[in-house]
């Protein structure tokens, strides 16, 4: 049986905004690769929101409704680079030969 710490959280919800784990031995599977595609996504997607705040902190310009869409693209950015970063560092802990070590 699949223990939890073996189980890699996917980076999407299931019903219920439940997380989604994965459980296999294979790092170069279809599941696998999807998940670290879509990582990569919602990586790159954090970085442009992140430079557009950026951009529309600096205009004095920015309408407060502008602001407020921007402020809930970033909550979801967030929320998914945590995801993101939630699973990297448990497939660290699962994978890396020196956290066995100690």
């Amino acid at each position: 049986m699949t223990t939890s710490n073996e189980l890699r959280l996917l980076p999407w919800s299931g019903p219920g905004d439940n997380p989604c784990y994965l459980s296999t031995d294979d790092p170069d599977g279809y599941m696998s690769r999807l998940a670290d595609s879509i990582e990569a996504i919602q990586l790159g997607t954090a970085s442009a929101l992140l430079e557009e705040a950026s951009d529309a902190l600096d205009n004095q310009w920015t309408s407060f409704d502008d602001m407020r869409c921007l402020v809930k693209e970033l909550t979801g950015a967030l929320r998914d680079v945590s995801r993101v970063a939630t699973s990297r560092g448990q497939l660290r802990a699962t994978c890396d030969p020196r956290e066995s070590a100690y």
